[in-house]
């Protein structure tokens, strides 16, 4: 071996045990200065919402200021582009929603990978989609919905927020694993998407819980199951899927946390701690509650198979269902 390989891999290797040593130093020093937190859609949505109450318990914790910045724009690439070039030092977050993992593959034109651009922090915390009915179906239960569409092919509508959006493919993979055929109406919205079920005009829906939960605790239209692995204590009434004797589809509406790629693992797992933590505070989980989102908390590690998992999922859906941007 030449002197000059044998420099070159005692540098190579120097370099490589200095890495977590300086990684646990900047955790020591985290964070310097205050830490920009993307939220990468407009103000005011329960995203929006349940980042702010995370960044106000970081700020505390931390005694350093989490300022939220929203960034909307392109359907959330906007801002999920600024998050994913910034230094990875820490000093800048982002919190994601269902687009994160749904735009990659419906949006050809999406400008970061989910598993390669990202540091995976926590899925911080979920509200299930609901499936609901106008009363003039009939339908009391998920059973009866799916044997009335079975015996009505292309009869009944759903409605949704608009193409490629949660709602439309929790109502595509309902269509694919329960072989039912139902005309999809997209919105712009979700407000006006639910109105046009409350009226009867397209009467089936996918919303998110958090969005239908005063109107089917109103009697305006009727929760006939949620689509996740345990029912929500918003409406404990409303079954699971597998409860109702079917199969356990799940189609969760989450707020998650990233860091660009590269930011250290002491950096990361300091900001998991710290998370889950107020994630388990009383003031916290009734702040979520109002919001319809259950607290979740989980590792970085069950958090990245979590993203891989969706992606993969949400893929197929939209795959078989050959799902377009208008």
């Amino acid at each position: 071996m030449t002197l000059i390989r044998r420099q070159f891999l005692r540098t190579a290797a120097g370099a490589a045990l200095a890495m977590p040593f300086a990684g646990a130093a900047m955790a020591q020093t985290y964070p310097s200065r205050p830490v920009r937190v993307i939220v990468p859609v407009g103000a005011g949505g329960a995203n929006d919402t349940a980042t702010r109450l995370i960044a106000q318990k970081l700020a505390e914790s931390l005694k350093q200021q989490f300022y939220v910045e929203n960034v909307p724009g392109a359907g959330g690439n906007l801002g999920m582009a600024q998050a994913m070039k910034a230094a990875p030092d820490g000093h800048t977050m982002v919190s994601v929603a269902p687009s994160f993992v749904i735009n990659p593959t419906l949006n050809p034109n999406t400008p970061f990978d989910p598993v390669r651009d990202f540091a995976p922090v926590t899925l911080m915390c979920a509200t299930p989609t609901v499936i609901v009915a106008h009363d003039s179906l009939g339908a009391g239960s998920i059973k009866e919905l799916i044997a009335l569409l079975k015996a009505n092919p292309g009869k009944f509508s759903y409605s949704s927020a608009g193409t490629g959006t949660p709602a439309h493919l929790a109502g595509e993979l309902f269509k694919a694993v329960y072989g039912v055929d139902i005309i999809h109406v997209p919105f712009a919205g979700g407000g006006p998407a639910l109105n046009a079920t409350m009226g009867g005009h397209t009467p089936i829906s996918f919303p998110a819980l958090s969005t239908a939960a005063p109107s089917i605790a109103g009697g305006k239209v009727r929760g006939l199951a949620v689509m996740s692995s345990k029912r929500s204590s918003t409406l404990p009434n409303v079954p699971t899927m597998v409860e109702s004797g079917l199969g356990d589809q799940e189609a969760d509406v989450f707020v998650g946390i990233l860091l660009p790629a590269g930011v250290p693992r002491p950096v990361v797992d300091l900001l998991n701690r710290e998370i889950v933590k107020a994630l388990a505070l009383a003031d916290v989980k009734e702040k979520l509650a109002t919001l319809g989102f259950a607290p979740i908390g989980n590792s970085p590690d069950q958090f990245a198979g979590w993203i891989k998992a969706e992606v993969a999922k949400w893929a197929k859906v939209i795959g078989a269902a050959n799902i377009k941007l208008p």
